[in-house]
């Protein structure tokens, strides 16, 4: 029969259980010889006997009166003059940030009341619960669980590319010149490679390593400059005499000899239809196949020797670089540069259009400039400068990837590996031991040999297929064995 004082307190007692069994009594002698009184311990027993109850008697705390025994956390009293920041600092480094919060940390009575810390005798939030966003699982979807994964939005970065330290092939060039005016070495796009030493022209093919001798202009004369037309088929000779001869390189035969210059003509390039040549007389000649003149026009601009010749890849423009410090820009519609600019406090021989980027020019200074620019030649801003530290000798802008190469003479005779635009460096080569006068590339894009005053040609693998970033592999006919170019 249910006691009097469970009707008072609304609790539902089991069968045999006294109120007083949950009453809490002043510790006197009286009460703790009741509790050691067997007929207390019997009550107690009751609870658990399994002929009025299930296995166990689970009480429910939600209903129970936690706070009559004092077992709720009650946020301490707060000082006059307390540090709350440090405070909430202290609490954050030790248990969360959860715990630093302003709302949790409320000194107020209105605020511990509003956010009362959790009960120590319910699960603490952070309980099992990863600090940060939990990696997803890789056989998960992120479309099932409703969230995107952070690890699967955002690749790993790539490792950066890996550019060979050594040549993979040198070859010996007896009486290549070291003249910082001078280009002696020209790729052409059916993959044969020509040099000129001293007063003859050699075509090296790249496919079965044949060396062959194309001409020898006679005691009297001497190569200046090479230049490939682009299919291939016909080549260019600047002489010291001021010419410029058209050999077929497939028979060959001498084509043509043009005259105009009055000295040496020491730069040559071609566009589909149009060859300009850069003299000592410091005077630009445009010439033409199809024509019976030597040359179709004049450009006269420079102050010194012209040293850098360099056509657009649309053949709308033409740069020129000179040893007066100028980098001239002209078009086919007017016979005065377009463009002057001047910032370079060297000579400037180093001249390459981006295949990338319509009206983006790069140019380079000598000894005392150091400088590669970069210019927007629709406006004539300068872009960019780096200052490499060394002589700038040659650019060379990659037709397969976004990067250029620049070879360097005093005084490290480098070779670098420029990203573009953000100017990191790939790589840096050395192995020349004096300034790495000539440059030239591959038909693929991949490889690029450079020769230096040291009379040596190195061919690097330097920039990755059109299609795969991996770097070049050698094939048996590009030996690290050293042979001569003739």
């Amino acid at each position: 029969m249910e006691s009097p004082e469970g009707k008072k307190t609304g609790l539902k007692l089991p069968a045999g259980m006294s109120g007083s069994a949950l009453r809490l009594e002043t510790c006197s002698q009286g009460s703790i010889s009741s509790l050691n009184s067997p007929s207390s311990l019997r009550s107690i027993s009751n609870l658990t006997s399994p002929s009025k109850c299930s296995d166990r008697f689970i009480p429910c705390r939600s209903s129970s009166r936690l706070h009559t025994f004092g077992l709720l956390d009650k946020p301490s009293p707060v000082k006059e003059g307390s540090n709350d920041s440090y405070s909430r600092l202290l609490k954050s480094e030790l248990f969360g940030s959860d715990f630093a919060s302003p709302s949790l940390l409320s000194s107020s009575p209105a605020g511990a009341a509003a956010a009362a810390p959790p009960s120590p005798l319910s699960p603490s939030q952070n309980m099992l619960r990863f600090k940060t966003a939990a990696p997803s699982s890789p056989y998960s979807s992120p479309s099932i669980l409703g969230h995107n994964n952070a690890f699967s939005s955002t690749p790993p970065p790539k490792p950066p590319r890996k550019v060979p330290k050594t040549p993979h092939k040198v070859l010996d060039a007896p009486s290549l010149q070291d003249d910082f005016y001078l280009n002696l070495v020209d790729w052409s796009s059916q993959n044969v490679l020509a040099v000129g030493l001293g007063t003859c022209v050699y075509l090296w093919s790249a496919s079965n390593s044949k060396v062959t001798k194309l001409c020898d202009l006679g005691p009297y004369d001497g190569v200046c400059s090479l230049q490939w037309t682009r299919e291939g088929s016909f080549i260019s000779i600047g002489t010291n005499l001021g010419q410029v001869q058209i050999w077929d390189g497939t028979q060959c035969k001498k084509v043509r000899t043009m005259g105009g210059h009055q000295t040496r003509t020491g730069v040559l390039s071609w566009n589909s239809r149009i060859l300009a040549s850069g003299s000592r007389d410091r005077n630009i000649l445009q010439h033409d196949m199809r024509v019976s003149s030597d040359f179709v026009s004049k450009l006269v601009g420079h102050k010194s020797e012209v040293c850098g010749l360099k056509w657009s890849c649309d053949d709308r423009e033409l740069a020129s670089g000179g040893n007066d410090n100028q980098l001239l820009v002209w078009n086919q519609h007017s016979q005065q540069p377009v463009l002057r600019l001047t910032e370079h406090t060297a000579a400037v021989k180093a001249i390459a259009w981006s295949p990338h980027q319509n009206s983006l020019l790069v140019s380079g200074g000598g000894t005392a400039d150091r400088c590669i620019r970069f210019w927007n030649t629709t406006n004539g801003h300068q872009l960019n400068c780096v200052d490499t530290g060394s002589q700038v000798c040659n650019l060379a802008w990659s037709k397969n990837v976004n990067e250029l190469v620049s070879t360097h003479g005093y005084s490290q005779n480098q070779i670098m590996v420029w990203k573009y635009p953000s100017l990191g460096k790939v790589a840096t080569l050395t192995g020349h031991s004096m300034r790495v006068l000539y440059l030239a590339m591959s038909p693929d894009g991949q490889t690029i040999v450079t020769g230096a005053g040291d009379e040596t040609l190195r061919f690097w693998n330097v920039f990755p297929s059109m299609k795969s970033a991996a770097p070049v592999k050698d094939t048996g006919l590009w030996s690290l064995g050293r042979t001569q170019i003739r």
